[in-house]
């Protein structure tokens, strides 16, 4: 055990709100860009898919791009392992910083390289490339990002202000879809979209990147990482520390993820290619739909995460766990047998506020489960993993399922794996009671 002389020489100063509030805005804002260079390979994959894949129907073609998406995820385990243990040695702005350049350099691979009539077989190897780096990054990105907000938010507001990580995931989709609603209907054709238009959006998220990089080397530093660097150095990110001291912790990082990213990433990135492929909507009203609810799927996380502050975080994913068991299955049901684009809004905005049981709060959730010298290792690591299975996925699926005439099975998938969510929600003690960032904060005062 660490004697209380050797952590008092090395308490750091508490920490200023000024300072709090320029260290959620770097973080916030480098998660941003993150998460828009990530999804716009989703929101334009309708016109790339065909650059790339020229060959078979448009559900092949994007049965063939959602695979590389897929394959991009594989890649989200070992971002979170490698990322994660450089953010519990190095610092979470080190580990940060590094990231968000690794997602620069993917989204500018994208938007130069050529078709596949130009140079064959490379122009999808190419694209394979970029987007294993791209998961490499955003593997590591989750698990430091959520650390670091957790960990500088103020104690009494955490589950509010650790919210905006998926405030500014969800961002980070609306910039993709807004910038493709933008190039849609105002400036250029469907031709011109299906022909350069939709390798703009991956050289405005290189030059955002680079924006975000700038402002990460000037965040503060957490304190719980500063206290403890120099107290528990020789275990910091190490795997073998992790499942040695904290499996149980780990086995309810997964158990926690599985349902609601499975949830998360079908009724987002998952949802304009049903609209337009289930329903029949056109490529554009679409886009629109799901930008117009993301906007307001973004401004429930707040309100989401205040209310965890006060009443704890597992009243709300219990209720995302029974609400989402008993009601996806109608959900995407009415939605796919539908004609009116105002039914189909209404019912995703239902799904997406039973959702925001989940991602208003899982970043907090997970954080408060680890101490600091392993944090971001435990929440980035198994969470990667259990993305890349399910969530990673989940598209490709959707997609192969519908191609044999049995799209209904997906349904009931999702709906099993919030049921086996709900029941680690259950048997798990609530977070915010049991926190080992207020033990922290509670010796650094």
């Amino acid at each position: 055990m660490h004697t209380p002389f050797l952590l008092t020489q090395n308490k750091p100063e508490a920490i200023t709100k000024s300072q709090r509030i320029k260290a959620l805005l770097g973080g916030s804002i480098g998660n941003l860009v993150e998460w828009y260079d990530w999804y716009a390979y989703s929101a334009f994959a309708l016109y790339f898919a065909p650059v790339f894949f020229p060959k078979g129907s448009s559900t092949a073609q994007l049965l063939q791009t959602a695979a590389i998406f897929a394959v991009g995820f594989i890649m989200r385990p070992i971002g979170g392992w490698i990322f994660g243990s450089l953010a519990d040695r190095k610092g979470r702005k080190w580990a940060m910083t590094v990231s968000v350049l690794m997602m620069s350099f993917g989204s500018l691979l994208i938007g130069i390289t050529p078709s596949y009539n130009a140079i064959g077989v490379s122009a999808p190897l190419l694209l394979l490339l970029a987007r294993l780096l791209q998961g490499l990054s955003v593997g590591g990105e989750y698990g430091s990002s959520a650390t670091y907000l957790s960990e500088v938010a103020h104690p009494n507001h955490r589950g509010f202000y650790s919210s905006f990580q998926y405030v500014t995931l969800i961002g980070g989709q609306l910039l993709a879809l807004g910038l493709q609603v933008l190039l849609q209907q105002i400036f250029l054709t469907e031709n011109q979209m299906q022909s350069w238009g939709w390798r703009i959006p991956f050289f405005v998220g290189a030059l955002l990147a680079l924006v975000a990089f700038y402002m990460r080397r000037n965040m503060e530093e957490s304190q719980s990482f500063q206290k403890k660097a120099s107290s528990t150095q020789n275990q910091h990110g190490s795997l073998q520390f992790l499942f040695a001291r904290h499996p149980k912790a780990v086995l309810t990082v997964v158990g926690l993820t599985l349902g609601g990213t499975l949830a998360f990433y079908t009724y987002t990135t998952y949802m304009q290619k049903f609209l337009v492929n289930t329903v029949h909507l056109t490529k554009e009203r679409a886009a629109l739909i799901i930008f117009c609810l993301m906007l307001i799927y973004a401004a429930l996380q707040p309100l989401f995460g205040w209310i965890s502050d006060r009443i704890g975080r597992k009243p709300l994913l219990i209720s995302f766990g029974i609400l989402g068991t008993l009601f996806t299955v109608p959900i995407l049901t009415a939605i796919s047998q539908t004609t009116s684009e105002w039914t189909a809004f209404l019912l995703i905005l239902f799904a997406l506020v039973i959702v925001s049981g989940y991602t208003s709060i899982c970043a907090v959730v997970k954080a408060e489960m680890f101490p600091a010298e392993i944090r971001a290792l435990g929440v980035g690591f198994p969470y990667a993993i259990t993305v890349a299975i399910f969530g990673g996925t989940a598209e490709y699926l959707a997609l192969w399922l519908k191609n044999i005439g049995h799209e209904a099975w997906y349904y009931w998938y999702i709906t099993a794996c919030i049921f086996l969510s709900l029941i680690v929600y259950i048997f798990s003690r609530d977070s915010k009671s049991n926190s080992y960032i207020d033990r922290e904060e509670d010796f650094l005062s």
